[in-house]
């Protein structure tokens, strides 16, 4: 079974498309890590201020190592986060079979 992470979070006003872009950044860096099976990001079609990321790792311990890497401090915590309004609503999963 596959550890997820289901995230969403909304941007601020004139940061959509900063945070979308960062957003790609993100998941460019973060698909080669080894524990990470799938990680993609989304834009909302009816508010483009929206955002969803759907993120798959081998187990919890990859997912913990992802959250320690240089890019997701970087550009997530350092660049990413600081673009939203909120809080970020995070849900997490195990894949089914």
């Amino acid at each position: 079974m596959a550890y997820v992470l289901n995230v969403r979070m909304t941007a601020r006003e004139g940061e959509e498309e900063r945070a979308a872009q960062l957003m790609g950044e993100l998941a460019a860096a973060t698909q080669q890590e080894p524990g990470n099976l799938c990680w993609i990001g989304h834009r909302s079609v009816e508010n483009p201020r929206t955002f969803m990321v759907y993120e798959q790792y081998a187990d919890e311990d990859a997912f913990k190592a992802h959250g320690q890497t240089e890019h997701f401090k970087s550009i997530g915590l350092e660049q990413l986060f600081p673009l939203m309004e909120g809080e970020r609503e995070r849900n997490f999963y195990e894949t089914l079979g």
